[in-house]
Formats: C-alpha cells, structure tokens, sequence
C-alpha cells in the first residue's frame, strides 16, 4: 500500500474497490467511481437519492468554527455538482479523548449552524471519543438529497465537445489555510494585505452558490451537462477525473486557468503551482459549447467569476495542456503538492 498522503491511488481504487463494493443491487444507478463525487440511487417514478460522503474536520491550528465549515461545506460541494442542494446529513464523530465537552459543545454548534444555513436536516450519526486519536480527520459525513433523476447531474455526464468552465480562482482552499496556518511567514514575505485577504478567502471554499446558479433555480439550464468539485490535484486534476469518468480527452489551456492575485502570492511563498493545488471553493462545470457565454453572464450576474479554460474531446485524443504554443500530456498527480508544502513549513517550524 502507497504511503503517499492523500486520496488513494487510480489505480488501487480499479484494483480494490471498484468491482468489489457488495450486493450488485439494479436500482444502484451510479456506484464508487473514479471522478464521480456522487452516487444515485433510483426511486419510484421519477426520483432518485443522491449521497456523497466526506472527511470531517478538526484542525486545531485553524479554529472550531473554521473547522466545522471545512466539515459541512467541502461535502456540499460534492453535492453541489448534481445542481441540487444537500438536504440531509449523518454526521460519525470519533474525537480525541482530550478533546474537551465545551470545545465540542462549541464546534458541535457551528456544524448545527453551518446545516441551517443551507437547509440540511442532521438525521443522525454517531459521537464519540476515542483514546489515540490525534488526526486533523474528526469522523466522517454524508449528505444525501432526493430530487428528479432526470435533473440531477454527475461528472460522468460531460461530453465531448463540452467547453471547460472554472469559477473564481485556482488554490483558493490551500492558499487559505496555509496562510492561516503560517501566518507570519506569509506576512513576510507578501504583506499584511495580501494575508489578511488570503484569510477571508477561507470563507470563498463553498461552491454551492457556484454550481446552483449555474444550472438555474429550478435546474432548466440542461446545457450545463456536468460539474466537479475541485479538490485534491487542483484545477488540472478535476478536469483529469471529469475526463476520464465520463469517457472524454480534454483540452486545457495553461494560462486561462484563473489565478488571483492572493492565491498566486501565497502559492508562491510555497513554492507552490496553484493550478495543482486543493482548490475548494472553485467549481468545474462542462456546458454545451454555444451556451458557454450565457452561463458566464449568469455566474457574474451573481458576482461569481468564470471563466473558460479549454474543452472536452474524444477519449483517443487523450488529456492534454496546451502550454506556451506546446501541447503536453498531463499525468495525474495522485499526491497532491499541498500536502509535502504544508508539512515542510511544519517540520520548519515557520511561524
């Protein structure tokens, strides 16, 4: 087994989960899959049950309250990607022994808070507190959501021909929290402002608001046939995973990948490529080529970015970024270089 941080390899998900996850149930209409943030569930008439399920947060050097909307908002964000909002979740809590009641009591609030405020119904779960457990990962979460299975999009939808779009900024997510994490460092080396703003940005990882204005209120913009939330691998990789789960080549243009200024100044304090990097906040939508400025126009009418950044093509063409006139073939990064920049300035003690 990899020892690399991170999500597991392509590779060992084909090899150990992906023809090995139970019961072949026929209602089951959309299972584990590469590239795909959420399974669906066929129901009576023209319903289905959508789920996606997520790490759960709990980072001391980041703050309960920051802790709580990493937990609820980056498994709405998978969510998101169906057009529909989340409406239930089931939430295992399994924390630290020394974590105390009232610190919990504070972080359980925020969660309560956070489901509130985008209309999630908490069901149930579990709670506990177990001996050893010093991981920033809490318990794990899922989101589920009933909505008409003709209306609810998954990545493996895109097709060829579809035109790339990505809201707001590469690395919104990672510059964040390691400028809240190293905030001295990143003062030094860019300024107060440029911190202070990276901070804020936290507060920008939702993408809910992305993907459900792009569809529509009552999700009848159809031209938008697929979204992905992008996470680990950045930009480039969920334009990889939307890729090859729907069957696809792309195309993607190096530098019409968006990157704002806060998150470039911050990226580079870490020697770091944003359009790698953990992006939340950010959302990848494939939409029909001539709607592609009527879905930008309805994103900015909202004050959300978004831009286009390359398209799909035939699987045969493969996955390529076209770079400076020179087209290179892109290799997914199965480790995300987030996770080696972050633990680099920790073992550093940078401040």
């Amino acid at each position: 087994m990899s020892e690399k941080l991170g999500k597991l390899e392509h590779h060992l998900f084909e090899q150990i989960i992906f023809n090995k996850c139970g019961y072949p149930r026929n209602e089951v209409r959309a299972g584990a899959q590469f590239g795909v943030d959420v399974s669906m569930i066929d129901l009576p008439g023209d319903m289905a049950l959508a789920l996606t399920s997520d790490p759960l947060s709990l980072i001391p050097s980041l703050g309960l309250q920051e802790s709580a909307w990493l937990s609820v908002h980056l498994m709405a964000n998978d969510m998101a990607t169906t057009g529909f909002a989340p409406m239930y979740g089931q939430f295992v809590l399994n924390l630290p022994s020394t974590f105390s009641k009232s610190d919990f009591q504070i972080y359980w609030d925020y969660i309560h808070q956070f489901c509130s405020d985008i209309k999630i119904a908490i069901t149930g779960g579990h709670t506990g507190f177990i001996e050893g457990q010093n991981s920033t990962i809490a318990g794990g979460g899922t989101l589920l959501t009933v909505a008409p299975k003709s209306k609810l999009r998954l990545s493996k939808q895109a097709k060829s021909g579809n035109v790339l779009l990505v809201t707001k900024s590469c690395a919104i997510s990672s510059s964040a929290i390691l400028a809240m994490s190293f905030p001295q460092t990143v003062k030094n080396h860019v300024g107060n402002e440029i911190h202070l703003l990276a901070c804020e940005s936290f507060y920008q990882t939702s993408s809910l608001s992305d993907a459900l204005c792009a569809v529509g209120e009552n999700q009848e913009f159809m031209e938008v046939t697929a979204m992905h939330d992008v996470t680990e691998g950045g930009v480039i990789g969920a334009i990889y995973e939307m890729a090859m789960a729907s069957g696809n080549g792309a195309i993607i243009r190096y530098h019409q990948l968006p990157i704002h200024e806060v998150q470039a100044s911050v990226c580079q304090v870490f020697d770091l490529d944003p359009r790698y990097c953990i992006g939340a906040g950010s959302m990848l939508i494939a939409c029909e080529k001539e709607s592609s400025n009527q879905v930008i126009a309805r994103l900015a009418q909202s004050n959300i970015p978004c831009v286009e950044v390359g398209e799909l093509c035939s699987q045969e063409q493969g996955i390529t970024l076209l770079e400076n006139d020179e087209s290179k073939v892109v290799t997914y990064t199965e480790t995300d270089p987030y996770w080696a920049a972050y633990f680099k300035a920790f073992n550093a003690a940078w401040k």
